[in-house]
């Protein structure tokens, strides 16, 4: 009975534990995207915090204030004003489809007429649908795009007051883990139930997945969003801002990418009878876009992750369908974390098992005892 007791207390203590951690994640789970990005920009911009810290003869409180400013000129003065454009050049298309400058009529006919001949028998043999059928659906396809598009903007719109206390929050969290980043690494170190070696695996992975992840896309996002915008403009095509934030977005996407948006751009231009523009669309998207994602994915994603390729594109697209655009970074580091510990996993079963059949061997070769 004297024994029982330390063990239903320790294990009441466990369970209080365990309780009180879910009543708090549950409590941070509407700001979890502004923590998450304080955690990231603090991992990024660790080395300018030291530095700073360095020049500063150690006034953490100073370097953290100064590193926050560089966050805020880098990041977030940027990232106002092209969503600032971003919403004017998305209302303006949407006005134009509203007012139906566009005529999915026109537009249906123009690329039937520009069709040579043996496609449009091939469409009529296969019965691939008359014209009116493909103008209904185009016009189908057109409202609930539009309608899509004024969703969002009004989204965008009722998010502002919320999108101010989550950078307000970000900004706040992100002062202090520059400044006590590092006692809170040793704290969280000394708190964890497993071993120091798995501690530190653990948080080495997952430093070095989110710099990765987060660099490496966002590097290469901005490259290949910037070549498509500009190769948009050029070419007379409405709203290239708007395209290219969209090649940006969906370049975080491995294999496919910004090949979703410019691929159906450039087909609709060859249809249209633009075969130049088509032409130069295809050769910029994949001689330039696609030769950026190929030379630039592999050296800094694919170092930082040591994760195959088709687990970066599964898992990417796993966490962008559950957390939304940060799914971008929480989806490869989940994968990259399940690689880890049981990697941890692998070895430590693969030493006890070496232990044992160490052991085995010496009972065997033990020579036998003279009475």
């Amino acid at each position: 009975m004297d024994d029982l007791k330390p063990r239903a207390e320790k294990a009441s203590f466990v369970i209080v534990i365990v309780l009180v951690t879910i009543a708090f994640v549950w409590l941070l789970i509407p700001f979890y995207g502004a923590l998450l990005w304080a955690v990231i920009l603090a991992l990024l911009f660790n080395p300018l915090e030291r530095w700073l810290t360095w020049k500063l003869s150690g006034r953490r409180g100073f370097a953290a204030a100064l590193s926050v400013l560089a966050c805020i000129c880098i990041v977030l003065i940027p990232g106002v004003i092209v969503l600032s454009s971003l919403t004017s050049q998305a209302t303006g298309l949407y006005e134009r489809i509203r007012s139906s400058q566009t005529d999915p009529a026109l537009i249906i006919q123009t690329m039937r007429d520009s069709l040579p001949a043996f496609v449009t028998d091939l469409l009529e043999r296969f019965n691939l649908g008359t014209l009116d059928e493909i103008q209904q659906q185009l016009a189908s396809f057109i409202g609930q795009t539009s309608q899509f598009i004024a969703s969002r903007l009004v989204t965008i719109g009722q998010g502002t007051a919320q999108l101010v206390v989550s950078l307000g929050v970000m900004l706040y969290v992100l002062f202090f883990l520059f400044r006590d980043g590092r006692s809170l690494a040793l704290k969280i170190g000394r708190a964890s139930p497993l071993s120091p070696h798995h501690t530190a695996h653990i948080l080495n992975k997952f430093s070095s997945v989110v710099k990765a992840t987060v660099k490496g896309n966002v590097i290469i996002a901005g490259i290949q969003g910037t070549i498509g915008g500009i190769a948009f403009y050029f070419l007379g095509l409405p709203a290239a801002l708007l395209w290219g934030v969209s090649m940006a977005i969906l370049s975080l996407l491995p294999a496919v990418g910004a090949a979703i948006v410019w691929g159906p751009v450039a087909v609709y231009l060859i249809l249209s009878g633009a075969y130049l523009k088509g032409a130069i669309l295809i050769a910029i998207g994949v001689l330039v876009i696609g030769l950026v994602d190929n030379l630039l994915r592999p050296p800094l994603v694919g170092a930082g992750t040591r994760m195959p390729d088709y687990v970066v594109l599964v898992s990417t697209l796993g966490g962008i369908a559950l957390f939304g655009i940060n799914g971008f970074v929480v989806g490869p580091l989940i994968a990259a974390l399940f690689i880890a510990v049981w990697s941890l996993f692998t070895e430590d079963r693969g030493t006890t098992r070496v232990a044992s059949t160490v052991a085995i061997k010496e009972e065997t070769t033990e020579p036998p005892q003279t009475l």
